[in-house]
């Protein structure tokens, strides 16, 4: 009996500590991390590919949200694009845009920033919450659905912050004195320590703000800041 009281004891605490190395939580955690540099790598190559077959781009799908329209124009009250419905959301404040922007473009803090109810967020046709007709380009679709982030939620409904797990798009039409046209930046939170800490792919993905993981083909169109 004692022996068998040994043995117990034994595999209860081998049991402790393999829970506590390999930490579940935290391996969630990294798995979701992982979904969300995928996603938003083939968010890039789709709306890349769309940028490179279509003779006349448009990355807001004319709803006017681009930091500047595709006359060059600046957009004074350009929008943030969620993958999450928000009930009334608008930007917490005005978002410092990064310095490949026209000026006079501003993310307005009083305009609501742009959202797609849940029935509709993976829509491919320009009105998910990626608002580029991929649909047009021939053949159709490169991807089924616009990817959602696996946790997909905003926890303060009228002002998004950086620590909010949604994924977020904006974009500059044409633009003037030397500044790029026709390019988008794709941001999303990520929560696990490997990536946030150990490995901070946040500063480490050649964007210019650190507490997002930015990729798109110009990742200088939203600032610093961290109410978005």
């Amino acid at each position: 009996m004692l022996e068998l009281l040994i043995v117990i004891a034994i595999i209860a605490i081998l049991s402790v500590v393999i829970i506590f190395v390999l930490n579940p939580a935290e391996t969630l955690k990294k798995s979701r991390d992982v979904q969300r540099m995928s996603d938003l790598n083939t968010l890039k190559t789709a709306v890349g590919l769309y940028l490179t077959a279509s003779s006349t781009p448009d990355l807001d799908a004319a709803i006017a949200g681009c930091l500047t329209n595709q006359s060059g124009t600046a957009n004074t009250a350009a929008l943030i694009n969620y993958s999450a419905e928000i009930a009334d959301a608008v930007c917490a404040f005005n978002v410092s845009e990064g310095a490949d922007i026209n000026s006079g473009a501003t993310f307005s803090a009083t305009d609501f920033c742009r959202y797609v109810g849940t029935t509709g967020a993976a829509d491919t046709g320009g009105t998910g919450w990626v608002p580029v007709n991929l649909n047009a380009l021939i053949g159709g679709s490169p991807i089924s659905n616009l990817p959602l982030d696996p946790t997909n939620t905003i926890g303060t409904a009228t002002a998004p912050t950086s620590t909010d797990l949604v994924y977020r798009y904006t974009c500059q039409q044409k633009a003037s004195g030397g500044k790029p046209s026709y390019v988008f930046e794709l941001n999303a939170q990520l929560e696990s320590d490997e990536f946030t800490s150990i490995d901070d792919k946040r500063t480490k993905d050649g964007g210019d703000n650190a507490l997002y993981y930015e990729i798109g083909n110009n990742l200088k169109l939203i600032g610093s800041g961290s109410g978005f």
